[in-house]
Formats: structure tokens, C-alpha cells, sequence
């Protein structure tokens, strides 16, 4: 079938519902980056209500990078939990269920200053990194699972495209003239009230995932009706018998816990695979550009250094964009080398700007260069592709214990970046980025040897080639009969 017939209005209504999710995730991300000075600046003012003192810098830069980094500990407890509930409520009830955390979470940030509390602050990022790390489980699996095959990397790519839109959202939000000044900084962070009820609104009219409801409810009739909706066509066939055929190997693989998932040889190869990919994308560098380029444009001389920010917050938007149109085309493993290979180069350029800034002014210029081309190679690869081809690597038993724990590494990472990089920014200088030079390096060489293309292949396909030794298998290079043998044998 034609590409442009399974791009269908039901098809982009469910996906573009999802992704709001995904934005709310990079809002949260990014929205604490801009107003850092004036939140400081309440918690020096509570401290001097409560003890009668100023607080120390060691205290304040301790109860920051807490506000930053206790993000990401409430989005490991999330990412664990996706496997809880996608299987017992469904991925759309999920996701809707999950908004009653985004709730509570703008309930808590946005009457901080009221009550005087920055403990009220930190819980609100606690709770919101709950809700984003179920949502980065959540998306993917649900864009994943109602997309066409041919479509499924272009549409997997708008999970990440919503995470740079709320990112770039938050930095202009956060402008001082808007809302990242002293009297409104709460409204900045209470503002995740209005998506989630735009989602609670929405999602009612939107289909719960046919897999789900063919796989897990046994449930074809609807899974046939909710495929005729989304692919716009009476003829699902194709997509119902290859359901069918991982549901029958499902019958025999069972439902895999996150222990068997580790102790299963069968499963070490894809789940190395999408472990380390997570990891590729957080301790590439990325989030100490998105938590601290204020404060990194401001060392680096540049005058407006918010501006900047927005800045890089376009450039990460448009790269997602070119990633989106490219992915189908290039495939997931080109671009993630080219995006680490250009990361790497960027990270090069950056230290030499910072160690040379006292010397050469026009230094600056070359640091926002060379920031800019930091997140756009990113947004190539190691952004948006990880997130999905997790769920390309593994079939639907193993899927969400795998999405779990990828989902943690990948939380696990950015907390480790967020709470550290000051502190490690303090003892490095200028060459901190030189750490993030030789992960890149590392993460390099691991995907050129290890990562296979997934690209334009079914779910079985990839299982095979994993069976049969070779990540890089694909089906051009597959026998006939190793082929054929798709559904005879036992699912990995």
C-alpha cells in the first residue's frame, strides 16, 4: 500500500494526542534552565525567612542541582514501572491515567512561592519525572505499535520531536519579559496543567493499540476495526496476519519478566543493544547543554546568553524536523553514527573555544558555533532514535520489561549528568567537555560494530537476524530459508 494512504487523519489525530505526553516531558526538561537565577533566589529567601541567614553557595548549589537532578530520580521510578501498567490498563488508559501525576506536580511547583516551600518545588520535579519517565515508555510503544511498518521510524521520530518543541516552548516561556521573572516563575512551572488536560480531553476519541488488543485482550474483532481506522482502508490484512503470527509466538514465549530478560542469553545481544543506546544518548552531553547553557553561554562571553539558548532550542527543532523526513531514508544506524561522529566533533570545538576565550574574544562566537552543531547532530541520530528502536528490537513478550530497563539506564544516566556536571564543571574547567569527547568515541564504536539497521523491517525479521549471530543482519542478506523459517521457529 501506498505510503501516502497510511498516513490517514486518524493515524496523525492518535499520534499527535501521544506525543503531547513527549512534550511535557521536554518542558520539564528545559523549563528550568532559564529562570535559574530568579529560583535561586527564592530559595536564598526562604532560607533567610527560616534561619535568619543568608544560605551558603555550597547549600544553594546543592538545593539547585537537587531541583534539577530530582527530576531524572522520578524518572527512573517511572521508566521501571511502564511494564505495570501497559499490560493490565492498556497503553492509551495509561497514558491517560498518568496525567493525574502532571496534576499534582503543577499543583506543587506552581504554589511553591506561596507557601514558602522549595521542598514543595522539589517534590512537584520529583513527580513530574514520574509522569515523563512512564511517558517515555508510554509514546514510543504506543506510536510504535499503531504505526504501518514503513512509517514506524518517521513516526517513532515524533516522540523526540515533541521532546525539542516543549524544550524550545520552555525557553521562550521562560524569557524574563514573559513568564521566567520573580513574580511568575511559578506560573512557568504550574503550566504543564493546561497540556494534560488538553490530553485528558482528547485521548477518549482516540484508538487503544491494535497489538494490544489482538495480543494481550485476544480481542481481533476490535483490533480489525481500530486497523481499518487507522489505515483508512477495509484490507488489513497484512498488518492483522503479522499480529497474528506474533501472537502465536507469544504462546510460546510467554510474557518476560525484567529477571528472565537478564538471565535469558536469547535476549543479551538486543538488550546490551538498547541499554547502551540510551546510555549514548544522556552521557553524550546533551542534557548539560539543555539544564546549563545559560550558564554555559554566559562564561563563554556571549552577551545575551538566553538568547542563545532559544537559540539552540530552534536549531534542536529543526534538526528533529530533518531527522523526521531522513530516517525512513538513511536509516536508524547511519544516522546515529553520523549524529556521535559530528557530537564528538562539536564537543572538540567547544573546549577550544572555552580554553581560548581569555585570549581571543571572538571565542564566543565559535562556543555558540559549535553548541549549535552539538544538538543539531544530535537531533540526527542519538536523539530521537533510541527511543524507538527499543521497541523494534524486541517482540511484543519481552517488549515492556526491555523498554523498562532501557528506560532506566537512560534516566539512571541523566540524573548522573544533572547532579554532576557542576561539580565536575568546577574540577575540569574548560575541558569538561573533553569527558563527553571520549564517550562519544566509545559509543562510536560500539554502534558501528554492534547495532543492526532495523530499518523497513518487521519485528521478526530483527528477532531472526539476532538468532542467526549477526547484528547486521537484515532480510536482503537472509536465505530463503532462514526466511521461511519466520514463525516456525520459537520467538527470542
Amino acid at each position: 500500500m501506498a505510503t501516502d494512504k497510511q498516513m490517514t487523519g486518524n493515524l496523525i489525530t492518535a499520534v499527535g494526542v501521544a506525543v503531547i505526553g513527549s512534550l511535557q516531558f521536554g518542558y520539564n526538561t528545559g523549563v528550568i534552565n532559564a529562570p535559574q537565577k530568579v529560583i535561586e533566589n527564592f530559595l536564598n529567601d526562604t532560607w533567610i525567612y527560616r534561619y535568619n541567614e543568608p544560605i551558603s553557595q555550597g547549600t544553594l548549589t546543592s538545593l539547585w542541582s537537587l531541583s534539577v537532578s530530582i527530576f531524572s530520580v522520578g524518572g527512573m521510578f517511572g521508566s521501571f514501572s511502564v511494564g505495570l501498567f501497559v499490560n493490565r490498563f492498556g497503553r492509551k488508559n495509561s497514558m491517560l491515567m498518568n496525567n493525574l501525576l502532571a496534576f499534582i506536580a503543577s499543583a506543587l511547583m506552581g504554589f511553591s512561592k506561596l507557601a514558602g516551600s522549595y521542598e514543595m518545588l522539589i517534590m512537584g520535579r520529583f513527580f513530574i519525572g514520574i509522569y515523563s519517565g512512564l511517558t517515555t515508555g508510554f509514546v514510543p510503544m504506543y506510536v510504535g505499535e499503531i504505526s504501518p511498518t514503513n512509517l514506524r521510524g518517521a513516526l517513532g521520530t515524533l516522540h523526540q520531536l515533541g521532546i525539542v518543541v516543549g524544550i524550545l516552548i520552555a525557553q521562550i516561556f521562560g524569557l524574563e519579559s514573559l513568564m521566567g521573572n520573580e513574580s511568575l516563575w511559578p506560573l512557568l512551572l504550574g503550566f504543564i496543567f493546561i497540556p494534560s488536560l488538553v490530553q485528558c480531553i482528547a485521548f477518549p476519541f482516540c484508538p487503544e493499540s491494535p497489538r494490544f488488543l489482538l495480543i494481550n485482550r485476544n480481542e481481533e474483532n476490535k483490533a480489525k476495526s481500530v486497523l481499518k481506522k487507522l489505515r483508512g482502508t477495509t484490507d488489513v490484512s497484512s498488518d492483522l496476519q503479522e499480529m497474528k503470527e506474533e501472537s502465536r509466538q507469544m504462546m510460546r514465549e510467554k510474557k518476560v519478566t525484567i529477571p528472565e530478560l537478564f538471565r535469558s542469553p536469547l535476549y543479551r545481544q538486543p538488550l546490551l543493544i538498547a541499554v547502551v543506546l540510551q546510555l549514548s544518548q544522556q552521557l553524550s552531553g546533551i542534557n548539560a547543554i539543555f539544564y546549563y547553557s545559560t550558564n554555559i553561554f554566559a562564561k563563554a562571553g556571549v552577551g545575551q546568553p538566553v538568547y542563545a539558548t532559544i537559540g539552540s532550542g530552534i536549531v534542536n527543532t529543526a534538526f528533529t524536523v530533518v531527522s523526521l523526513f531522513v530516517v525512513e531514508r538513511a536509516g536508524r544506524r547511519t544516522l546515529h553514527l553520523i549524529g556521535l561522529a559530528g557530537m564528538g566533533s562539536c564537543a572538540v570545538l567547544m573546549t577550544i573555544a572555552l580554553v581560548l576565550l581569555d585570549q581571543q574574544s571572538w571565542m564566543s562566537y565559535l562556543s555558540i558555533i559549535a553548541i549549535f552543531g552539538f544538538v543539531a547532530f544530535f537531533e540526527i541520530g542519538p536523539g530521537p532514535i533510541p527511543w524507538f528502536i527499543v521497541a523494534e528490537l524486541f517482540s511484543q513478550g519481552p517488549r515492556p520489561s526491555a523498554i523498562a530497563v532501557a528506560g532506566l539506564s537512560n534516566w539512571t544516566a541523566n540524573f548522573i549528568v544533572g547532579m554532576g556536571f557542576q561539580y565536575i564543571e568546577m574540577v575540569c574547567g574548560p575541558y569538561v567537555f573533553i569527558i563527553f569527547t571520549v564517550l562519544l568515541l566509545i559509543f562510536f564504536i560500539f554502534t558501528y560494530f554492534k547495532v543492526p539497521e532495523t530499518k523497513g523491517r518487521t519485528f521478526d525479521e530483527i528477532a531472526l537476524g539476532f538468532r542467526q549471530g549477526g547484528a547486521g543482519n537484515s532480510p536482503e542478506k537472509m536465505a530463503p530459508e532462514e526466511m521461511n523459517s519466520l514463525g516456525a521457529d520459537s520467538q527470542v
